[in-house]
């Protein structure tokens, strides 16, 4: 059963069914006459209990909890994948981690199978045809200069881009340079190389690059405000600078420490914690910009995280509690490494201080962008739109996933699915292993298995696994039980 109540009132329980696509805008008084613009606000390696509005006591982020008082927030979202690369490549393509292009993050040892390829539609590219002004600001990982070129964002679908290609290049936050489209732009940080991709830390900080897209970010809204657009803000913040943890032990380094600088902590969580209060202040500028420019009520801005929170900054996991009452954080397909904040904001459409349990994940943005625009869903895509809930619509209008899916290639192959919202299953080892199941209705953190008690749901879960994917030449399954 799914929940759609105004925060801090009686929960309302309303049965939720699937049902075709609705037509777009069912109500439409409920809209205005132009599509909307879209603001897609990305962070990296946030975790779902390290916002305020979801629970976190310590790191302060009132620009995202006023956000959510204004407008939906949802307690059971998912990112497409437990790692970066795999999890934009689901919400770009609208398809499953077992039937997207990126599957993995495969690194420099084959650049191609982590780039997105010409036969790939993504949500850019939908709404690009349908007469929006696109932009990508920040981090992409789909694709590369050299090897990887059939992934670069301007062949995806959007018109402009600055920021980063690769993703390890991108854990520096003080990079040697960046890129605007094709073009490098060199910056004034002085950077100590690690490989030869970018990656590295810098020993002269100058310009840090979550600020540059901030700016860069807000001047695409100023600039396209007579027109629909799409901008695609992908943080890099509060992802960790793995090499410098390497090097240095600190993986966190920011401008200042803001308000957590005389705080009695190490340097690393004075870092984690100013990233994401920095990070919460880049989304109250935007929100106010929209409020200035007369450009509140006509655009949907959402803001959500790539995966769950890392441990790779060498600072204190206890401290911030980054996963909430979820179990695992990165890498793991638990539900912390998977379930990420969510949070929509439109004034006059989204419901006003509302939450909802509704169960999506980042697959359905493709749907939802597409009926927004009022153009049609690419076929054979693992996409339902949103549109019903967030415009706070009767529950009957909006379809739900029978199944979720992941999988992750790092130390053995793993598979997970979610069933009917409530029960997890986990398979490691080899592709006959049995099923670890979690009622998540009273197991939030996924602490029993209960696959034993419910082994027609487990045999279920387990069938689907065995049809959920299709093939791909980059990404087969090798299991750490030796079965391939």
């Amino acid at each position: 059963m799914f929940l759609l109540h105004k925060v801090a009132t009686p929960i309302v329980a309303i049965t939720v069914y699937c049902c075709a696509l609705c037509p777009l805008f069912a109500d439409e008084s409920a809209i205005s006459k132009r599509a909307p613009n879209i603001v897609l606000i990305l962070a990296d390696d946030l975790g779902f209990g390290d916002l305020g509005c979801y629970g976190q006591k310590v790191i302060s982020t009132p620009n995202l909890d006023r956000m959510a008082k204004e407008g939906l927030r949802f307690t059971q979202f998912y990112a497409g994948a437990t790692v970066c690369a795999p999890s934009r490549s689901v919400l770009m393509t609208g398809k499953h981690h077992g039937h997207t292009r990126v599957r993995g993050n495969a690194g420099a040892t084959n650049p191609s199978a982590q780039a997105l390829r010409s036969e790939d539609v993504t949500v850019a590219k939908v709404l690009q045809q349908s007469g929006y002004r696109t932009a990508l600001i920040g981090k992409w990982g789909l694709g590369d200069v050299g090897a990887a070129e059939s992934g670069l964002p301007r062949k995806h679908g959007f018109a402009e881009f600055f920021g980063y290609l690769n993703q390890r290049h991108a854990h520096n936050h003080f990079p040697a340079f960046l890129w605007r489209n094709e073009e490098r732009v060199e910056l004034p940080n002085v950077v100590t190389p690690v490989g030869g991709d970018g990656a590295g830390y810098a020993t002269k900080a100058v310009q840090f690059a979550d600020d540059l897209f901030a700016d860069e970010a807000i001047k695409f809204v100023i600039a396209n405000k007579s027109q629909p657009f799409f901008l695609y803000w992908s943080m890099v913040i509060p992802h960790a600078n793995n090499e410098r943890t390497r090097e240095l032990k600190n993986g966190a380094q920011v401008p200042d420490f803001g308000p957590y600088a005389d705080r009695d902590w190490p340097d690393p969580d004075k870092g984690q914690a100013a990233m994401i209060s920095r990070l919460d202040g880049y989304v109250g500028r935007m929100l106010a910009t929209l409020r200035e420019q007369g450009l509140a009520e006509n655009t949907l801005v959402v803001f959500t995280s790539d995966n769950g929170p890392h441990n790779e900054s060498n600072h204190n996991l206890a401290r911030f509690n980054p996963s909430g009452p979820l179990s695992g954080i990165k890498r793991s397909l638990t539900d912390g490494g998977i379930r990420v904040p969510l949070i929509a904001w439109w004034p006059g459409h989204v419901p006003t201080g509302v939450e909802t349990n509704h169960v999506a994940y980042f697959g359905d943005w493709l749907a939802t962008a597409a009926e927004l625009a009022g153009a049609k869903t690419p076929d054979h895509c693992d996409s339902i739109s949103l549109v019903p809930t967030l415009l706070g619509q009767p529950a009957a209008r909006q379809p739900k996933h029978d199944f979720l899916y992941w999988e992750f290639h790092e130390g053995g192959f793993k598979q997970a699915a979610l069933y009917q919202g409530r029960w997890k299953g986990i398979r490691t080892g080899s592709p006959d292993a049995a099923i670890a199941l979690y009622d998540q209705q009273a197991d939030i953190g996924e602490k029993t298995n209960v696959a034993a008690k419910h082994p027609d749901i487990a045999s279920t879960i387990g069938d689907y696994l065995d049809s959920a994917r299709s093939e791909s030449a980059d990404w087969q399954p090798k299991w750490s039980g030796g079965k391939k």
